[in-house]
């Protein structure tokens, strides 16, 4: 009994089939939920939670009285209100986020996006997508990914080599050009360089001259690919020497 009437509990539902009666409703699990269940890296979400009671209705919970946590993966953390922030990443990854209210907990499940290709750790700003330097040097930090280095010393850094799609471990994967003669066309060369791939684009220069060279942009009578192998041939190579390179670029 409490002062001035009875008491009881204080939740209450309408239970259908029982005419001007009223029972107790028991609650029996929280349940999380988010607008999606994925979140682009440095970004928000907002996470809510509801309680279930016995007989399948559901409250709304404030987010305050929610105890948040991670269980796992790139989420830097969620405030007392239930806002996460997705840390950074070098590819889509598996997240998990807890809630606990009272006895009860849930789970959800998000992925953070990798939306910034060069932003991971001290991987970052160097000009070559992270996920490629955790594929072929781990995780950071690893001095050997850094642009300017040539881990397998075939005479290409890391930078040219991300650009390239050549293994920058293997002395052996290398970016190759060479210059050929036309046989019975003195006044033409072939410009053969490999590999070539659909994502990514070359374009041949040449120069008289490799001190202080003015390189022009090749303007070819033909072009050939046979595999990942390019033919570039240049019409104009009557002079006494010239020299080719091949700029390349990710759009």
């Amino acid at each position: 009994m409490m002062a001035g009437g009875a008491g009881s509990s204080a939740a209450y539902a309408n239970r259908t089939g029982y005419a001007g009666q009223l029972g107790d409703v028991v609650a029996t699990a929280i349940e999380l939920s988010a607008p999606q269940l994925t979140v682009n890296e440095t970004a928000t979400l907002q996470i809510s939670a509801e309680v279930l009671y016995d007989d399948l209705t559901t409250a709304a919970l404030d987010a305050t009285d929610v105890t948040w946590s991670v269980n796992s993966g790139p989420i830097s953390g969620i405030d007392v209100n239930g806002l996460a922030t997705a840390g950074t990443v070098y590819e889509n990854t598996a997240a998990v986020v807890n809630g606990d209210y009272q006895t009860f907990s849930d789970s959800l499940n998000l992925t953070v996006i990798n939306t910034l290709p060069d932003n991971f750790g001290s991987y970052a700003s160097d000009g070559i997508d992270d996920d490629w330097q955790v594929q072929y040097f781990n995780a950071p930090p690893n001095a050997n990914a850094g642009p300017t280095v040539d881990a397998d010393f075939d005479g290409q850094n890391n930078l040219f080599e991300f650009l390239a799609k050549v293994d920058p471990t293997d002395a052996a994967s290398f970016f190759e050009i060479v210059a050929k003669a036309v046989p019975g066309q003195p006044g033409q060369k072939e410009v053969v360089f490999e590999p070539r791939y659909t994502d990514r684009t070359y374009v041949v220069q040449t120069s008289i001259l490799l001190t202080a060279p003015s390189w022009s942009t090749l303007t070819p009578s033909s072009v050939s690919d046979n595999g990942t192998e390019r033919t570039v041939n240049d019409p104009n190579a009557t002079g006494p020497r010239k020299f080719y390179r091949v700029l390349i670029s990710k759009p």
